[in-house]
C-alpha cells in the first residue's frame, strides 16, 4: 500500500493563498503629537511645545499601542509617525520598538532638530526599514530660522541630519520653498545629490502651502496665504526641467485626467488607509477634519471605521451649483488639487471650489498645451481628444 506524502510542495502563484484579497489597511498614518518644536512661518498644524492643554488631550502611550495592533491585526504592514515633531513625544522610543516589534515598517517624518545619538543607534540597531524623511528649511542660519522662528533650530537640524549621515541611516530630505531660502534651491539641490538614498532624484517642494487644517487661526491662515507661490511661480519650479516635466506630465495625464462627476472623492483617501490624529480621530486622510468625517477610536475601531464609516463618506455628493457647474465638469481634476480636505481648510464645507488651486492647474494646462488662453476646463468638449494627442505625440521641447 502506497502512503499519501504529509507534505506537498507547489509554486505559491498557482494556488488560491492570498489571491484576490486585500488587507483592509495598507499604510496607516499617525500624528502622535500635533506640538512642534518649530515655529514655521507656514505650518497648517504646529501648536508650541509647552501647549499643556494639547499635550494633556494625547493619546497616552498604551492607547497607541491599541491602535496599532489592531492595525496589523487588519493587514497593516506599515505606519508613519509624523505631527507636529513625532521625536517630541518622550515614549517615541517606547513607540517605535513596539511599532517595529509588532511587524512594521516605520516611516518618520521629522525636523532632525530632537535626533539625538542614542535614537541614531536605535536605527542602527532596530532600522525603520524606510526612509526617514527630513524638512531642511536652509542651508544657512538665516533663511533657515526665518522659516522656523525657532533660534538653535538650525544647529539643531544640521546636528541631526549629521548624525544620519554619520551613522548611515537611510534618509531622504524636502524642503519648503519660502521667501528667505528661494534663492538657494541650486545650492540645496547639489548637497541633496550628494546623499545616496535620493536614487539621484531631486528633493521634493512645499509651495503652494495648505491652510490651518483645524481652521484654528484666522491670523496664521493669512500669514500662509501670503507665503504662497504665485501659480505662474510654482509652474517655473515645476518645469524647471522641463523635458523631464512634459514627459512626467503625459503619463500623468493619461492615467488620471477625466470629470470626477458630482462624486467628491476622486481620490484614495480613506480606501485601504487612513490617518489617526494625535487625540484618537480618525481621518479619511490628513487634512480632512470636518466633524462629519471624523471616526472617535475611543468609540470604536479601526475596522468599523475602514468597513463601514468610510465608505459611507466617500459617498458624498456635491451639492454647492457652483461646484456642480465647474468642478464637476473639469477635466483637470487630475492635475487639480481641488478635495473636500482643501474645501474645508479653505472654506469650512467639503464642496467650494478653491480659485487658487484652480489657477495653478489651468497655468499648468496652458503651457502643456490643453488648454488656449481664453478657455476654462469645464468648458471644453473634446477634452479626450486633447489628452489622447498630448499623451501620444512628442513635443519640441
Amino acid at each position: 500500500m502506497q502512503s499519501e506524502p504529509y507534505v506537498v510542495k507547489q509554486d505559491i502563484s498557482k494556488t488560491s493563498l492570498w489571491k484576490d484579497t486585500k488587507p483592509l489597511l495598507g499604510r496607516l498614518d499617525m500624528e502622535i503629537t500635533e506640538r512642534c518644536s518649530n515655529n514655521c512661518l507656514h505650518c497648517c498644524i504646529n501648536l508650541p511645545v509647552d501647549d499643556l492643554e494639547a499635550k494633556k488631550k494625547e493619546l497616552a502611550t498604551d492607547e497607541i499601542k491599541g491602535i496599532l495592533k489592531e492595525a496589523v491585526s487588519v493587514g497593516c504592514m506599515s505606519v508613519r509617525f509624523t505631527g507636529g515633531e513625532p521625536l517630541l513625544r518622550e515614549d517615541f522610543q517606547e513607540l517605535y520598538i513596539f511599532a517595529r516589534k509588532s511587524g512594521l515598517k516605520v516611516l518618520i517624518f521629522t525636523n532632525a532638530t530632537l535626533l539625538t545619538p542614542q535614537l541614531a543607534d536605535l536605527f542602527c540597531h532596530i532600522p525603520p526599514l524606510e526612509k526617514i524623511e527630513v524638512t531642511v528649511y536652509g542651508m544657512k542660519k538665516e533663511s533657515y530660522e526665518s522659516a522656523t522662528r525657532t533660534p538653535g533650530s538650525f544647529e539643531d537640524g544640521w546636528r541631526g541630519i549629521n548624525l544620519l549621515l554619520e551613522k548611515k541611516i537611510p534618509f531622504v530630505v524636502k524642503s519648503a520653498l519660502l521667501p528667505s531660502n528661494k534663492n538657494e534651491i541650486e545650492e540645496f539641490e547639489a548637497w541633496a545629490s550628494t546623499i545616496s538614498w535620493m536614487d539621484n532624484k531631486p528633493p521634493s517642494y512645499s509651495m503652494f502651502f495648505d491652510l490651518r487644517c483645524r481652521r484654528d487661526c484666522a491670523d496664521k491662515n493669512q500669514l500662509i496665504k501670503s507665503l504662497r507661490l504665485s501659480a505662474e511661480g510654482g509652474l517655473k519650479i515645476l518645469a524647471r526641467r522641463k523635458d523631464e516635466y512634459i514627459k512626467e506630465m503625459k503619463k500623468f495625464c493619461a492615467k488620471f485626467m477625466r470629470p470626477s462627476g458630482d462624486k467628491l472623492f476622486s481620490c484614495g483617501a480613506g480606501c485601504g488607509g487612513g490617518c489617526v490624529d494625535a487625540y484618537g480621530n480618525f481621518q479619511l486622510c490628513m487634512m480632512l477634519r470636518h466633524p462629519e468625517t471624523v471616526y472617535n477610536l475611543k468609540r470604536g475601531s479601526l475596522k468599523d471605521a475602514l468597513e463601514n464609516f468610510f465608505p459611507q463618506i466617500r459617498q458624498t455628493k456635491a451639492s454647492n451649483p457652483t461646484y456642480l457647474n465647474r468642478c464637476a465638469r473639469c477635466f483637470l481634476k487630475g492635475l487639480c488639487e481641488q478635495c473636500p480636505a482643501k474645501s474645508w481648510s479653505e472654506h469650512g464645507n467639503l464642496d467650494t471650489p478653491v480659485e487658487y488651486l484652480c489657477e495653478i492647474a489651468h497655468t499648468q494646462a496652458r503651457f502643456l498645451r490643453l488648454l488656449n488662453e481664453d478657455e476654462k476646463a469645464w468648458q471644453v468638449e473634446d477634452w479626450e481628444d486633447r489628452i489622447r494627442d498630448f499623451s501620444a505625440v512628442s513635443r519640441d521641447t
